[in-house]
C-alpha cells in the first residue's frame, strides 16, 4: 500500500445481533477532494443512534410484516365462536372442525414467531447502546476494532476511544512544558493523566500539512490493526485540521538508548536483559513481518524507539515511516528521490539509500546494528566523530577470537562468552550486503533458541494480546 494514499476506514455493522465491527479497507474516498478518513470513527452520536433506530426499525416492520403475510395464507384467517350466519338467502357449508384447529395452530406459531424475531430485533438494538455507553465515558465514542494475531486467527477485540482536541488538552495539562517528556521530527510527547491516575503518552502531531496529516493518518491504521505485547498500544486518538493526537500507553523507564548511552542513567543494563530485550525485539518484528494479514515494515527501527518498562521489557514505538502490505518496492531512478527516508543515521540500510528498494531485510539490517549496540555499549553513530558502529567493529566480526574485546566494558566481565560470539555472528549476517543473505526475523529466533541457553523464549501467540 502507497503511503501516500488516503485511506478510508469502514464500518460494517450488524444491528440484529448487537455487534458492530470496524474493518479497516484500502479503498480510496472519492470524489471528496479533502478526505478524513477518520471521520467514520468518530461521527455524531445523535447520527448514528439514529441510523440504529432506522435499521432496527425497518428489519422490526419486515418480520412483522411478512409474519402477517404467513398467516393470512391460511383462509380464513379468523375463526369466529359464533355460529355462521346466511349471507343473501345463501347459508354457509358446514365447519370441518378438524380444519378449524389446523388454522388456529397455523396463527398461534405464526404469531410466535414474529413476537420472537421482533424481541430479538429489539434486545440486539439495546444491546448495542448498552455497549456504547458501557465501554467509555465522557464525550468519547466507542471504536472497535482487531488487533491481528496470527495469519488466520482471531485476536480480541480492542475499544479504542476517540478524543475531542478539548480532552487531550484537558490530560495534558493544557500542553504545559513540564509535561513534556519527548521530542520527535514533527511530534511532541506529552504526560497525559486520566481521571483515576492512569497515565498515558500523548504524541501530538502537527497537521498544518498534507504530508504530515498523511504520516499521522499512515501511523494511526497501523497501531489500530496491530496487537503484541512487545508494541507500544494506542488507547485513543484526535484528529482536527490543525493537529493529530495518538494517545499510547505509557512506558515508565524511557528508552534503550538512554540505558545504554546516556550518562545520566545510574544503573548499567545487565548482559541478560540485553539479551532478553533482542529476543523480544526480534519477535515484535517476527510478528510484523510474518504475522500480520498484511506485511508491516517498521521502517525506522533504532535504540530510541524501543521503550523499556519497569521489568526492562521492550516496547517497540513510532510507526511514522512504517509501511504496510507489501514486501518490497521497486521504482526507477528518475523516482528514487521522491522515496521517503526509511532509517536513521547509522541504522539506515545502505541497500535501501542506494538503490530505493524498501523491505524487510531494511528493518534485520537496523536490528543488527542494535545488537552490535547490546553488546559493545556504543552508539550506532558516533556523537565525537560521526563513525557509523559498523566501520569500528566489522573487522572484528570476521574473528571471533576477538569478539571478546569488544564486548561492553563496563559489564565488568558478567556476560557470557558463548552468548556473545553468538550474538556477534547474528549480527554480522543482519549486516550482510546483499540483503538476500541477511536472515528472516523468524530465522533470528531459532538461532537464538539454539545459542541463548539464559532466556527463556515464549511461543508467538503467547506474545499477542
Amino acid at each position: 500500500m502507497d503511503a501516500s494514499t488516503p485511506n478510508r476506514l469502514s464500518i460494517k455493522k450488524d444491528c440484529f445481533w448487537g455487534g458492530e465491527r470496524r474493518e479497516i479497507s484500502n479503498q480510496n474516498p472519492n470524489p471528496n477532494p479533502n478526505p478524513n478518513p477518520l471521520q467514520s470513527y468518530g461521527g455524531r452520536r445523535r447520527g448514528k443512534g439514529l441510523l440504529v433506530v432506522v435499521v432496527c426499525g425497518w428489519r422490526f416492520f419486515c418480520y412483522l410484516f411478512f409474519g402477517f403475510l404467513l398467516v393470512s395464507c391460511f383462509p380464513p384467517s379468523f375463526v369466529s365462536a359464533s355460529p355462521p350466519t346466511a349471507i343473501f338467502g345463501t347459508s354457509p357449508p358446514p365447519i370441518n372442525p378438524g380444519r378449524t384447529g389446523g388454522v388456529v395452530v397455523v396463527v398461534v406459531i405464526s404469531v410466535s414467531v414474529v413476537v420472537l424475531v421482533s424481541v430479538m430485533a429489539i434486545f440486539g438494538c439495546l444491546r448495542m447502546k448498552a455497549r456504547r455507553r458501557a465501554v467509555v465515558e465522557g464525550e468519547g465514542v466507542e471504536v472497535v476494532v482487531a488487533g491481528e494475531g496470527e495469519k488466520g486467527s482471531a485476536a480480541a477485540a480492542v475499544a479504542v476511544r476517540r478524543f475531542s482536541r478539548e480532552e487531550v488538552g484537558r490530560l495534558a495539562a493544557n500542553f504545559a512544558r513540564s509535561r513534556v517528556i519527548a521530542y520527535g521530527g514533527f511530534s511532541t510527547v506529552y504526560l497525559g493523566k486520566f481521571t483515576d491516575s492512569t497515565l498515558a503518552a500523548m504524541k501530538i502531531i502537527d497537521g498544518s500539512s498534507e504530508r504530515l496529516q498523511r504520516i499521522f493518518r499512515q501511523e494511526l491504521e497501523i497501531l489500530l490493526k496491530i496487537r503484541h505485547d512487545n508494541i507500544v498500544k494506542i488507547l485513543g486518538f484526535s484528529e482536527d485540521e490543525e493537529q493529530g493526537a495518538l494517545v499510547l500507553e505509557y512506558v515508565s523507564n524511557g528508552t534503550l538508548h538512554d540505558k545504554l548511552h546516556s550518562s545520566k542513567t545510574s544503573h548499567l543494563l545487565p548482559w541478560k536483559n540485553r539479551i532478553t530485550i533482542a529476543v523480544q525485539l526480534a519477535g515484535a518484528l517476527d510478528y510484523l513481518h510474518e504475522h500480520c494479514d498484511l506485511q508491516i515494515v517498521h521502517g525506522d527501527l533504532k535504540a530510541a524507539n524501543i521503550l523499556l518498562d519497569s521489568r526492562l521489557n521492550c516496547k517497540l514505538c513510532d510507526f511514522g515511516s512504517a509501511k504496510m502490505g507489501f514486501s518490497s518496492t521497486v521504482l526507477p531512478p528518475s523516482s528514487r528521490r521522491m522515496v521517503q527516508m526509511i532509517g536513521s543515521p547509522g541504522y539506515a540500510d545502505p541497500h535501501f539509500l542506494r538503490t530505493g528498494i524498501a523491505s524487510k531485510k531494511n528493518d534485520i539490517y537496523s536490528y543488527g546494528v542494535i545488537l552490535l549496540e547490546l553488546i559493545t555499549g556504543l552508539e550506532a553513530l558516533s556523537p565525537d566523530n560521526n563513525v557509523r558502529l559498523i566501520s569500528k567493529v566489522g573487522p572484528v566480526l570476521k574473528d571471533a577470537s576477538k569478539v571478546a574485546g569488544m564486548v561492553d566494558r563496563r559489564l565488568a566481565g558478567e556476560y557470557e562468552l558463548e552468548e556473545a560470539m553468538a550474538m556477534a555472528s547474528l549480527a554480522a549476517l543482519c549486516l550482510s550486503d546483499p540483503p538476500s543473505l541477511r536472515p528472516s526475523a523468524s530465522d533470528i529466533i531459532q538461532t537464538m533458541k539454539n545459542c541463548v541457553s539464559s532466556v527463556t523464549f515464549p511461543s508467538s501467540t503467547d506474545k499477542m494480546l
